[in-house]
């Protein structure tokens, strides 16, 4: 409980003094201007070091095309985004990635040009080492430049809450758990004196709604967050229309079940229609396109690549013991939808128990000797490529589980089908963290199934590619096979 002396506490003196205001919008723009100094010097610097007495023109229209294609692709891949520019140790992987790619169009295109020879190795190389370890490093001197700023309130928006009631006490909890570094909260405002009086949260009550308009004319107030419910809309237009009088960005704070599920604008094909999307299809748009373009593209190269490995492995399968070489089994895909899955048999060739289908183990005396081989470096799951090519399997997915196993943990994993709403995968982002083979506990199935779901909730085309190139390295170590 408070007295009205101790709610209007909004002193100068007592509220921290910030000197800029910092904004996700103006943020990107100069990251794009301090990347391309990092390029551009990057290439500089490694000509006057390496060639310096080149065909200028060459060279120059090399440095356009890296700056040009780095930028746009980092512009894909959400490099400007807010968070991977506050946090860029997270998407490292993102920015190699782009560089690696740009330089091989680079190569590409020199090759096709036929000007390849007109350009020097060495220089290529070191462009490329040196262009891409700048950009990580200066990224990480910006974040923490910024980061230490905002610490200190000279790079931070201060931001006043208004509402008292449950809406505003939820958005001020999550406040407190998430602790946004970018903002300052000065206080709240509430409804009445009487939610002035019972306080909300840790945070001070600046007075009433009606005391709103005078204290932004009288301090630095950057943003207003209305913390109604959102059937208050009478009360909610009357205070926009007050407010536009002055310079502050006002947000309408979610409702109740704003907290409990994430909101997105809706896309744009709704036209005005005042919607927020709660959930959207995984691949939408362009992305069901690009990963299409993936999977059969390098599905028919690793295929034609691949295939007198599979023809000898066949051979030793059928040296080695009676049966087929290649294993057939039901198993759920896209959408719950049966599909039959290939696989080369590591197994004797024997019938299952009636009812009843055994994981494979570790140590399993199933599994024959080149079988074992097969596991231990992954070479047994070679024959799914011809899946990926007849459209019931992607490259990358979650993995898919016998038909039993399924309907035996979707009764008991929450949200276990969730997998499903993308293609099923010859590897995935849970295969990649040490989630492959058997499952002996139901927790280590879970954690499975939250590696699958951030997959399918998180899925771009950079990390598809990401967890090819890990499971490549994985196949050549023969780490967590059996």
């Amino acid at each position: 409980m408070q007295d009205d002396s101790c709610s209007h506490i909004s002193e100068d003196a007592q509220l921290p003094r910030k000197r800029f205001s910092i904004s996700s919008r103006v943020i990107p723009q100069l990251m794009i201007a301090l990347d391309s100094l990092v390029i551009l010097s990057s290439a500089l610097i490694s000509y006057i070091a390496i060639v310096y007495f080149g065909e200028l023109s060459y060279y120059a229209a090399a440095v356009a095309f890296v700056w040009l294609v780095a930028i746009m692709l980092m512009n894909f891949a959400g490099l400007y985004e807010f968070d991977p520019i506050i946090r860029p140790f997270a998407f490292v992987d993102k920015i190699i990635i782009v560089f690696a790619t740009t330089f091989s169009f680079l190569l590409a295109a020199a090759f096709a040009l036929k000007i390849s020879s007109e350009y020097s190795r060495i220089w290529t190389g070191s462009f490329a080492i040196s262009a891409c370890a700048a950009t990580v490093l200066f990224r990480i001197l910006a974040a923490q430049v910024i980061g230490r700023l905002a610490d200190r309130h000279v790079f931070s928006r201060n931001i006043v809450i208004v509402g008292s009631g449950e809406q505003a006490q939820k958005l001020l909890t999550h406040i407190d758990k998430s602790r946004p570094r970018f903002i300052t909260v000065l206080g709240a405002f509430a409804e009445s004196r009487q939610g002035v009086a019972n306080g909300v949260s840790r945070y001070a009550m600046l007075g009433t709604i009606d005391d709103l308009l005078s204290y932004i004319r009288n301090h630095n107030v950057d943003d207003v967050v209305i913390s109604l419910p959102w059937s208050a809309d009478d009360q909610i237009t009357a205070m926009m229309s007050k407010l536009r009088e002055l310079p502050v960005n006002v947000y309408l704070s979610a409702d109740l079940i704003g907290f409990r599920l994430p909101i997105r604008p809706a896309p744009a094909h709704f036209g005005e229609l005042p919607l927020v999307e709660v959930m959207g299809r995984p691949l939408a748009g362009w992305g069901g396109i690009q990963k299409a373009l993936l999977d059969y593209g390098l599905g028919i190269i690793l295929t034609i690549l691949l295939l007198p490995m599979m023809v000898l492995t066949v051979i030793a399968i059928r040296l080695e013991s009676k049966g087929p070489a290649l294993f057939r089994q039901q198993r759920y895909g896209f959408v719950n939808r049966i599909f039959e899955i290939y696989k080369f048999r590591t197994m004797r060739h024997a019938e299952a128990p009636q009812g009843k289908i055994m994981q494979a183990t570790r140590e399993d005396p199933r599994v024959t000797h080149v079988g074992r081989l097969l596991r231990r470096l992954s070479l047994d799951e070679l024959p799914q490529l011809f899946n990926v090519l007849n459209g019931t399997m992607s490259l990358v997915g979650p993995r898919p589980h016998a038909v039993q196993h399924n309907e035996e943990y979707a009764r008991l994993i929450r949200g276990y089908f969730a997998r499903h709403r993308v293609k099923p995968g010859m590897t995935g982002w849970a295969q990649v963290n040490g989630f492959r083979g058997e499952t002996k506990t139901l927790e280590q199935m879970e954690a499975r199934v939250q590696y699958d779901s951030y997959y399918v909730e998180n899925w771009s085309l950079l990390f598809d590619l990401k967890i090819l190139a890990m499971t490549a390295l994985i196949c050549l170590t023969g780490r967590n096979a059996y």
